[in-house]
């Protein structure tokens, strides 16, 4: 397993979920909702300070797959977003599939007693929380790095997206 700090980003259209590892890649803990910026880049501004601030060796960032598995306008957006990021913070960004990690978030925070209605920002960090354990889970148990590197499924030579 390799040490260092994971930053585990889920991208909505309206709010990023933030969770974060702690050094020896065992447990992910929620640190923020940042909201998205419709224009600008204050969002990965916000991130890129987040990796500095708890000297972050790699990135995880949610790839929002249909069920069945193909790419969705989400999952472009959610690759395009993994791009910037790896471009203003020069650290490794790696994507997992995140299929339903937001509705386990709701049912979590449904079993808690906790009302949906009015917890979103909550629900993006779990969500992130899910998503960021799931990939320590995953390296823990295979000894490779989770998902795939976003530089590889960014656009090829052509400007059309690999997948």
């Amino acid at each position: 397993m390799r040490s260092g700090v994971r930053l585990g980003v889920d991208v909505g259209r309206a709010r990023i979920g933030v969770a974060r590892s702690d050094f020896h890649g065992m447990l992910a803990t929620p640190v923020e909702t940042v909201a998205r910026s419709a224009d600008g880049s204050a969002d990965v501004d916000r991130i890129a300070a987040l990796c500095v601030e708890l000297d972050c060796t790699e990135i995880v960032v949610g790839l929002p797959l249909s069920l069945s598995g193909a790419n969705t306008p989400s999952t472009d957006d959610a690759i395009a977003f993994a791009a910037r990021i790896a471009a203003a913070t020069k650290t490794p960004v790696r994507m997992i599939d995140e299929r339903l990690t937001t509705v386990s978030a709701q049912a979590a925070l449904h079993t808690s007693g906790r009302a949906v209605k009015g917890s979103r920002p909550v629900i993006d960090q779990i969500a992130a929380v899910i998503l960021l354990q799931h990939a320590l889970d995953s390296e823990a148990s295979t000894g490779n790095p989770p998902g795939t590197a976003a530089s590889e499924l960014g656009p090829d030579p052509q400007g059309d997206y690999r997948d």
